[in-house]
């Protein structure tokens, strides 16, 4: 267990426990410096364990990050590379957008990643389109200076090459000549070297393309024809100009592109073509090399995501084994968890037992190394000389996650938990696996980063951030706002679903009116112990309640609490979010007849469908970005829980919230990105030509140029504004 004293200070009260001097508003919670403190990006140990590295937003910009390093010895933080200072100011190429989106970071600046030479004396680091090589002196090194753009820097396990992708062709350079060396050819239009094709980086959880080999004398690398996936134009509508895409956009039910895998020399000669089976209509869905170099493991999935099996390609001549199989009777849940170890065997995580547990094979026998109601988040890191495997889990409770050490080797062995309760945890550790870097935080604390041993000492703090002093958030934040978490019954009336309540100080005396925030989607968990961020608090501190619910379908609860959603979207997620709003309606301090839902992507789809489905439950309805027809939506996401519309028109059709649009009785606000490229705009328009042609009213408002997130300082300010407006329109304010 972590020490008494590590674990009081991680989950103290801020020493800024005290009334807030100022208001929070609109302006300060989205303006500089963020509210949040230093929110780092891309944690990371060099691999000598003696920095740590991390991408740090600038106290003037929040959406500009530079790449720092911290000396956990001496607590010292310098900057590495200035973004400003290297920054061409060159307009990013559509590709390198697109990928950014996928990544979730399309409107940050600066650095957005970078990687660490196995020596562990320079840092590649990528910006506007071209490779930069950094040393730990401050000293920059320029790679690449081209018109083109470079995508997918890699620097090769053995730090002798770095490799990234331009024209769709892969490079690789030799650093210690500098000579760069096109290594593969036949690229075009709809055919690519080295990337991570769009339903990858989209779903699967895979940004990367190629793969170098610990002794760097190989490189795995995908070759992508699109040429057969469905061409959708796509309008990007911005202020002053619309620009027509022609997006090779794989829609439910229709053709994927097809991905091979290849292996070769980092100069192209010796390739080899993997044999991946003789069925191209799969997804290869994870790439891993053995420790040895002697070969790879591909975890290859079936195109209704109901078996993943794991092949052992070999590195020289691409024959494949097939070493084991996951199967599942609704769908496969894809992780990072594979392991290979120097022994032979590997570490990974499945849920044939109901919920997500670690395994180990081992020469074709297969043993489970955990066990019980709870779920694997994640493997973070294996010390192989001490027999020492780290995990995080939700163990203690569905709400939380937890670092775990476990003594693999060691039969009957249990769980070690590393972390305190009450908070939350990510976890990245050195390869090694004797050092992690721990970021926690809980309702009243924004994200720390701190240096923990293999035994969860805490070594040194990276980011105390702690909300004291001149913290940002010293002069706002309000400890009195806390919320509670419990559980109430599901619809079925005996599940029981994990819920997040947060009341406003009077509402013992004037009923308070709840924003209910839902996603719902069964790839995510809404209700966990997390920061509750500045918006929150506003909200509060103008009187409103707010009610999170987690449903059935979703993760975090094992297989079968997600099975009730299988092929049958928008229906027990509904129905339990109604169960959830009928008992919040009975608790004391809320005013039922002031209740309204907002959601965002799925959660947008969500309002829909529960106006849909109880007029008149909710005061009013916000909804963003919804997916109103399934079969609009890409290949594996939808796939993976309704099965092929080609199949199953039935369950889309009654998964759909177009057919039931004239049934919205209550006020609803529509909001969605004219520049959405993941959930196409066209979800709204034919939800809103419906209605129109119903005579249904409800309002609207579009984002030029935007997309799927909708985000900025001015513009949130400008949303957030327009969405309060609306609920005081129609009712759902707090008394004057």
């Amino acid at each position: 267990m972590l020490a008494a004293a590590a674990a009081a200070a991680l989950v103290s009260t801020p020493a800024s426990a005290q009334t807030p001097r100022q208001p929070l508003t609109l302006e300060r919670i989205f303006a500089a410096p963020a509210l949040t403190g230093n929110s780092p990006r891309a944690v990371k140990l060099s691999p000598d364990g003696r920095l740590a590295t991390l991408l740090r937003n600038r106290p003037d910009d929040t959406e500009r990050y530079d790449l720092w390093a911290i000396d956990p010895a001496t607590g010292q933080a310098r900057m590495l590379v200035d973004s400003k200072k290297l920054s061409s100011g060159a307009e990013l190429s559509e590709a390198e957008k697109m990928q950014r989106e996928r990544a979730r970071v399309g409107n940050l600046k600066g650095i957005i990643n970078y990687d660490w030479a196995a020596d562990g004396k320079s840092i590649l680091v990528p910006l506007d389109g071209d490779v930069y090589l950094a040393s730990l002196d401050g000293q920059v090194r320029r790679l690449t200076n081209t018109k083109d753009t470079e995508l997918d820097a890699t620097v090769s396990k053995g730090g002798h090459y770095v490799s990234f992708v331009r024209g769709n062709e892969l490079y690789v350079v030799d650093l210690a000549t500098g000579t760069e060396k096109k290594v593969t050819s036949g690229a075009g239009d709809t055919v690519s070297w080295g990337l991570a094709e769009f339903i990858a980086q989209e779903e699967l959880g895979r940004f990367k393309g190629h793969w170098w080999a610990p002794n760097d004398q190989r490189i795995a690398v995908t070759r992508v024809d699109e040429s057969g996936v469905e061409v959708a134009t796509r309008s990007s509508i911005g202020a002053d100009k619309t620009t027509v895409f022609q997006q090779r956009y794989p829609r439910a039910g229709t053709a994927n592109a097809v991905v091979d895998l290849y292996l070769m020399n980092p100069d192209g000669s010796g390739m080899v073509k993997a044999d991946l089976g003789s069925n191209p209509d799969v997804y290869l869905a994870r790439v891993n090399w053995l420790p040895d170099s002697s070969a790879v493991i591909v975890q290859r999935e079936s195109r209704d995501q109901k078996r993943l099996d794991y092949l052992r390609v070999d590195a020289r001549t691409g024959a494949s084994t097939l070493l084991f199989s996951d199967t599942s009777d609704m769908w496969i849940n894809l992780s990072d968890d594979l392991k290979p170890l120097k022994d032979g065997s590997l570490i990974f995580s499945s849920e044939r037992s109901g919920y997500r547990q670690l395994y180990r094979w081992n020469k074709g026998r297969i043993t489970p190394l955990t066990q019980g109601q709870w779920v694997v988040s994640g493997v973070e890191g294996v010390d192989e000389a001490a027999g020492r495997l780290y995990f995080t889990a939700n163990r203690e409770t569905s709400i939380e996650r937890q670092l775990y050490a476990l003594d693999y080797k060691k039969a009957g062995a249990k769980p070690q938990q590393l972390t305190p309760n009450g908070t939350q945890n990510g976890v990245t550790m050195d390869e090694s696996g004797k050092l992690a870097l721990v970021t926690t935080s809980y309702p009243g604390q924004p994200a720390q980063v701190w240096l923990a041993n293999g035994q969860g000492k805490r070594l040194a703090w990276i980011e105390e951030n702690k909300i004291a002093g001149n913290h940002p958030y010293a002069p706002y934040f309000d400890p009195s706002i806390k919320p509670v978490y419990g559980r109430l019954p599901a619809a079925d009336g005996k599940t029981m679903l994990d819920y997040r309540l947060v009341m406003p100080a009077n509402a013992s005396a004037k009923p308070a009116p709840v924003i209910v925030t839902v996603y719902g989607g069964p790839q995510a968990q809404d209700v966990t112990n997390g920061f509750m961020g500045p918006m929150d608090q506003y909200l509060v501190q103008h009187g409103y309640a707010l009610f999170q619910v987690g449903n059935r379908g979703q993760e975090g609860r094992g297989t079968a609490f997600q099975k009730p959603a299988y092929r049958a979207l928008g229906g027990v997620e509904v129905a339990d979010q109604l169960a959830g709003l009928n008992w919040l309606k009975k608790q004391p301090g809320v005013d039922p007849t002031k209740v309204a839902v907002s959601g965002w992507s799925y959660g947008g789809y969500m309002v829909l469908k529960l106006l849909e489905a109880a007029p008149g439950a909710y005061a009013a309805g916000l909804s963003g970005a919804p997916v109103t027809r399934w079969d609009l939506y890409d290949t594996h996401y939808t796939e993976h829980y309704m099965g092929d519309p080609r199949e199953l028109k039935a369950a889309y059709d009654k998964a759909s919230a177009i057919p039931d649009s004239s049934k919205i009785k209550d006020p609803l606000f529509l909001m969605h990105g004219l520049a959405d490229d993941n959930v196409l705009f066209q979800n709204s328009t034919e939800l809103m030509a419906k209605m129109q042609e119903e005579k249904t009213p409800f309002e609207v408002m579009v984002f030029p140029g935007k997309t799927h997130s909708v985000s900025g300082p001015n513009i949130s300010v400008f949303r957030w504004n327009a969405m309060l407006k609306f609920l005081e329109r129609n009712g759902v304010a707090p008394a004057k």
